[in-house]
């Protein structure tokens, strides 16, 4: 950072120009002398150059506040140059003589790759080798170094057996490294600094400290300007609007955008000023002018030139001498009691404050040890209060928050490793162990912070609860389309064969099964908890009554295994009524049960793995929860079973099938529920129920009724009375009745093979299938009479069987046969 004060004559302004536009902002104010300088306001990068038409009249004289490089004490090369801060040269000497004062022998070094750092740790060495102190290393830093060599400098450092060691580096440069050294947690070393960077805010923080504690080093002294801060407080747009870096400044401290003249703030990104604001209270950092270092050596330049001016003025006739020669002889006590004077190489008395970091209260403290002041012949005085230097010697440095202490194993208990804290702990100050958070409230990233967790359960907004709601919805628009269907086709023969009234309720109870899902999602209350699952119970109790009846209907249709059986007669609506409604019964007096004694509401489940509530509905009573699935599932295994008994009926349209398989599909669904819907976390688990909801209620309505609206829709010609009773005839079989016919009618033409008798015979249709063979067999063994058949030439006693046509078939029949002694 530089500062040029310059002295010119007024007219030599209109002597040069610069070639390209001149558009840097500048505070300007006429004078019959003029002073200027150069400050870096805005932090910001200038492509274009400029250069001047001619060569200008020389400046005079130049006065820097805070360039340090002792390599500017040159006058060869600098003769006009002057500064208010004192050379890294008497910096350098002040540094060795700390190491001297402490007697450190063995130490390593640290320098920014350019001028400043090179020449600083140059002139040091000097000093401290003619003490016999040894420089073990000496590694460069820069702020554009790639990490890679950042880290080559961390392992020199790990390497090396030095506990002292100065870095005489820029902030920006020396940064990164500082980073670096905490992350591999580095510590044991004292620390060394020059002013560049011992007293910046970025480093000075509990983290950096945990390996930088203790740090020692030189600083410019401290001066309070009266009346600085009231001069500061008084700045403001409206008593002064064409100001530059007004408006900037003002948004900068305010936070927000005065309006000004020509300024309309259309463009202003900030909200507009009330034109009220003031800074006369404030107690911003800026306006603290008591810790001044750097300003006051601002103030100490303009105070010389103005010294200088007045001897070249007042002493001897203007242009006899330049403003630099006045300058160098510069010597009088300002108002703070400061001497100010520059030595031949324009460089003033070098007077510094020793600083040492200490960590109080969570904060880190410069805290002023003593200081060291040169003598014009180059002697030095050095004070240090020893006692209040904070001991740094220790085998472990203090935990920073979100860590805990760790004890290393067969170390003393003053030697410990600092881990971070565990998830759901902190540790916000020194603490030996980590505080769990409250049971509500979550760790943040850093481990130094309780915050509360996040609330969790499957929401309609998500993209699952939108899922789940389309899907519910789909599946309901389904079932109330299929039953349009039905009841506009209940007339044609595959409604008539498939129980109208039992498909119709069946269609319902799957209706409600599909809306049954809406009610798992949201935030669970205690009225939303009971219904959710009673809503569940109930339908699917309805569902699986209503596929139940069918069921035995198909088989007691079916299985009359003696002719005029009367079984499915008397099966009729009402008994399929009274079946449905007292499985259905039975289901809601379990959930009733259920919902008075122990019913469920919503529970704040607290896991151990991550910062979520997860806000679900405990069922209450597990026995309740699962009472109501296992009687779901009795009924589904009940219906299986008869279904799968009936699932070869000689019928085109064997509803049995149907319902075979849209019952295995339900039982593999909530078969594979029970493990996943113990095994899945937080609101999963409601997803899973719910999946399970709707793929059973799908598998229902796809394998029951797809078929028939198949045939409705698709293949109408197969919706015939004919086609549903299956009656295809079998000219084959009919060829083989007809020529048992012939060989009887020919035995009966043969007077030799049988005289005196005559053969009778009687035919049934078996339809190909074991069952109705074996009614055709009783009907036989039952006797044969005219009204049985017109077939049969008299009632005579039966003496064999031909048939069967297929081995199945046979041995049914052989095996009825058999008792009676009747060949076949």
């Amino acid at each position: 950072i530089l500062l040029f004060l310059c002295v010119l004559s007024t007219n030599t302004v209109s002597g040069c120009e610069l070639l390209g536009r001149f558009d840097m902002p500048s505070l300007f104010k006429e004078g019959d002398i003029m002073i200027g300088g150069i400050f870096p306001i805005f932090n910001k990068e200038i492509i274009s150059t400029s250069a001047f038409d001619k060569e200008p009249p020389k400046v005079q004289c130049e006065v820097s506040h805070f360039s340090t490089c002792a390599c500017l004490s040159d006058r060869t090369k600098y003769p006009t140059f002057f500064r208010t801060i004192p050379s890294d040269y008497y910096l350098a000497k002040a540094l060795a003589a700390l190491v001297k004062h402490f007697g450190w022998q063995w130490i390593g070094a640290i320098q920014s790759d350019n001028d400043f750092g090179r020449n600083g740790i140059l002139a040091f060495k000097e000093k401290v080798e003619k003490f016999g102190v040894c420089v073990a290393f000496v590694a460069s830093v820069l702020r554009t170094y790639t990490r890679d060599k950042f880290l080559e400098v961390v392992e020199i450092i790990k390497q090396s057996s030095v506990k002292v060691i100065l870095a005489f580096a820029a902030e920006g440069d020396f940064y990164p490294l500082m980073q670096e050294i905490v992350n591999q947690n580095i510590t044991g070393i004292q620390w060394i600094s020059c002013v560049a960077w011992i007293t910046a805010p970025r480093p000075s923080t509990p983290e950096i400290y945990t390996a930088f504690g203790g740090t020692l080093g030189f600083v410019m002294q401290k001066k309070a300007i009266p009346k600085l801060k009231q001069f500061l407080t008084s700045i403001n747009p409206y008593t002064d609007p064409h100001a530059p870096f007004m408006r900037d400044f003002w948004e900068n401290m305010v936070g927000c955008t005065p309006i000004l003249p020509g300024n309309t703030g259309t463009e202003a990104t900030l909200k507009r000023c009330t034109g009220n604001e003031t800074f006369m209270n404030s107690d911003h950092d800026f306006f603290d002018v008591t810790e001044l270092r750097g300003t006051h050596n601002v103030y100490k330049a303009v105070y010389a030139i103005a010294h200088a001016l007045h001897q070249l003025i007042f002493c001897k006739p203007v242009g006899e001498k330049p403003v630099s020669k006045s300058l160098q002889r510069v010597n009088f006590t300002n108002h703070f009691g400061a001497e100010v004077y520059f030595d031949e190489n324009g460089d003033p008395p070098a007077n510094y404050e020793i600083i040492n970091w200490q960590l109080i209260n969570g904060k880190v403290h410069h805290v002023t040890l003593g200081n060291l002041t040169f003598a014009a012949n180059g002697d030095y005085k050095l004070s240090i209060e020893e006692e209040k230097i904070v001991p740094t010697s220790v085998c472990s440095n203090v935990c920073p928050v979100g860590t805990r202490k760790a004890q290393i194993q067969g170390k003393p208990i003053c030697c410990f490793d600092c881990v971070p804290c565990a998830e759901g702990t902190i540790s916000n100050s020194t603490a030996a162990d980590c505080t769990p958070c409250p049971k509500e409230y979550w760790s943040n990233e850093r481990k130094d912070k309780c915050i509360p967790r996040t609330i969790e359960f499957l929401k309609y907004q998500e993209p699952m609860g939108i899922a789940v709601t389309f899907v519910s919805l789909l599946g309901a628009s389904v079932s109330l389309a299929t039953m349009v269907v039905f009841v506009h086709n209940k007339e044609t023969p595959v409604m008539k064969a498939s129980n109208f009234e039992l498909s119709s309720l069946l269609l319902f109870s799957l209706f409600l099964s599909f809306l049954c899902p809406l009610t798992f999602l949201g935030k669970p209350t205690v009225w939303s908890c009971m219904l959710r699952h009673t809503t569940f119970g109930v339908t699917f109790a309805l569902c699986i009554s209503c596929v139940l009846g069918k069921t035995i209907v198909v088989v007691t249709a079916f299985k009359a295994t003696f002719p005029g059986n009367k079984v499915a007669e008397k099966f009729g609506h009402a008994q399929q009524r009274i079946i449905v409604c007292s499985c259905t019964l039975i289901q809601v007096v379990i959930c009733a049960l259920w919902l008075t004694s122990n019913p469920p509401h919503p529970h704040k489940l607290f896991t151990s793995s991550n910062n979520m509530i997860v806000l679900e509905c405990n069922t209450g009573s597990e026995f309740a929860f699962y009472a109501v699935l296992g009687y779901i599932g009795i009924l589904a295994i009940i219906c299986l079973i008869l279904a799968f008994m009936a699932r070869k009926l000689p019928d085109n349209f064997n509803e049995a099938k149907l319902i075979t398989f849209s019952l295995l599909i339900f039982c593999a669904v909530w078969i594979t529920f029970i493990p996943a819907y113990i095994s899945s976390p937080g609101k999963f688990t409601v997803a899973v129920e719910i999946f399970a909801i709707l793929s059973s209620a799908f598998g229902l309505l796809s394998s029951i009724f797809a078929p028939k609206c198949y045939i409705i829709f698709l293949k109408p010609e197969k919706n015939t009375k004919k086609h549903i009773m299956g009656k295809r005839f079998d000219p084959r079989a009919f060829r083989w009745a007809q020529t048992m016919r012939l060989a009887v009618e020919e035995v009966n033409q043969n007077l030799e093979l049988l005289p005196n008798y005559t053969l009778g015979y009687k035919i049934f249709d078996s339809c190909a299938y074991p069952l109705t063979g074996q009614r055709a067999a009783m009907a036989v063994l039952n006797g044969m009479s005219e009204d049985d058949s017109p077939m049969c030439s008299g009632a005579s006693p039966l003496l064999a069987v031909i048939g069967e046509s297929g081995s199945a078939q046979s041995i049914v029949v052989s095996r009825i046969l058999q008792p009676f002694q009747i060949p076949m």
